[in-house]
Formats: C-alpha cells, sequence, structure tokens
C-alpha cells in the first residue's frame, strides 16, 4: 500500500496487498499509503470487501438474502451480489464517509480565548480513503456466524480510529469520539454487526 505511485498499489494484486497490510501494520498504510485527492483506489477496495461480505453471506445464509427473481434462486442472489457491489458499496461508503467527515469536524472544536475554533486536520478525501481500508476486515464477515462478525466489526471501528489518528492528528479522545458515528453507521448497520451482536446476546 505505500510503496505504489498516488499512494497505493492499483489491481487485484494490489488491493490484496492494501488489504493484508491495513490488517498487519495499520498505522503504516495509514501513514503512507493516504494521498489526498486520491479516492478512486478506495473506492474500488471498499468495492471489493463489500463483494467478498456479499458472496460469504449467500454461501452461507441464504435466508438472510432477499429473493428478488423467485423462479430462480441463482439468478436471485446474482442480481443481489451486483446491487451490493454496484450500488450498495459506493453509496455506502460515501453516506458513511459524510458522517465521517461531519464527526471529525466536531471533534475538531476547540474554545480557546471565549471563540470557537477547528484543529487543523486532514481532508475530506482522506477521510473518505480511511472509511473505505478500515472496513478491511469486513471481507470476512460475510459467513453467518455472529461471532466472527462482531469481531470483524469491532476491529474495523480499531482501524477507523488507527486512520483518523494517523490522517487527522487528533488527541485520543477526540478520535473516539470522532470514530464511532461513522463505525456505527458503517460497520455496525451496513455490515449487520449490530444484528450479530444481538444475536449473541439473545436480543
Amino acid at each position: 500500500m505505500s510503496d505504489s505511485a498516488g499512494g497505493r498499489p492499483r489491481g487485484p494484486r494490489g488491493i490484496a496487498r492494501t488489504w493484508i497490510e491495513v490488517l498487519v501494520r495499520p498505522r503504516r498504510a495509514f501513514a503512507n499509503g493516504i494521498t489526498p485527492g486520491d479516492q478512486a483506489p478506495a473506492l474500488t477496495f471498499a468495492v471489493a470487501v463489500a463483494a467478498a461480505f456479499t458472496l460469504g453471506l449467500i454461501a452461507t445464509d441464504s435466508g438472510a438474502v432477499p429473493v428478488v427473481v423467485p423462479s430462480s434462486r441463482l439468478l436471485s442472489d446474482l442480481v443481489v451480489f451486483l446491487v451490493a457491489v454496484a450500488l450498495a458499496a459506493p453509496v455506502g461508503l460515501h453516506l458513511t464517509a459524510a458522517v465521517a467527515t461531519v464527526s471529525v469536524v466536531v471533534a475538531s472544536v476547540e474554545v480557546a480565548d471565549g471563540s470557537f475554533s477547528l484543529r487543523d486536520r486532514g481532508g475530506v478525501s482522506e477521510t473518505v480513503q480511511v472509511v473505505a481500508y478500515a472496513s478491511s476486515p469486513m471481507a470476512l464477515a460475510g459467513p453467518a456466524i455472529p461471532e466472527l462478525r462482531v469481531l470483524c466489526g469491532a476491529y474495523a471501528a480499531v482501524l477507523l480510529f488507527v486512520g483518523f489518528r494517523a490522517v487527522h492528528g487528533l488527541g485520543a479522545v477526540r478520535t473516539v469520539a470522532a470514530a464511532i458515528p461513522p463505525a456505527a453507521l458503517g460497520y455496525g448497520v451496513g455490515y449487520r454487526v449490530v444484528a450479530a451482536g444481538r444475536t449473541l446476546l439473545g436480543a
């Protein structure tokens, strides 16, 4: 991730390298692999993660997948997969990134001499990239195993914290405040981590 021109490697091999580096060396990945204005690879990465998640979900929990073509389960699953990667993933990324951007701005507010000001921080593009790459663990969360999904969601939230800290340079408490809303929306709701947690708790 950190060795490529423009911030990160491209193509399937580049996505695989980025995925491994974010999971294994997140501080290095976020510190060296985020480039202002370079959102396209992040979107591709987010789509790849959503594709892996959806395939795992379809393969292990067909009951959780809506039936859109009653006459053919295979065709129905294919339609759901295509909608997930072509529509849900990009929309979900940008919605989560929008929430993250607002959260970062709010967490950056400080009061000095009776007036409000904002601490220096990274831009919107960097926030979008962090949200996308922090979703790396969710590629493994598709199978209908609540414990696995909760674990992946928790690690994704940790990665979001690490990424925000590296990119925006906020203190630990401010970074936690900035990371909670997008993590809850993007990973908790979008990737069904909240539902998995409720299953574990018997709710």
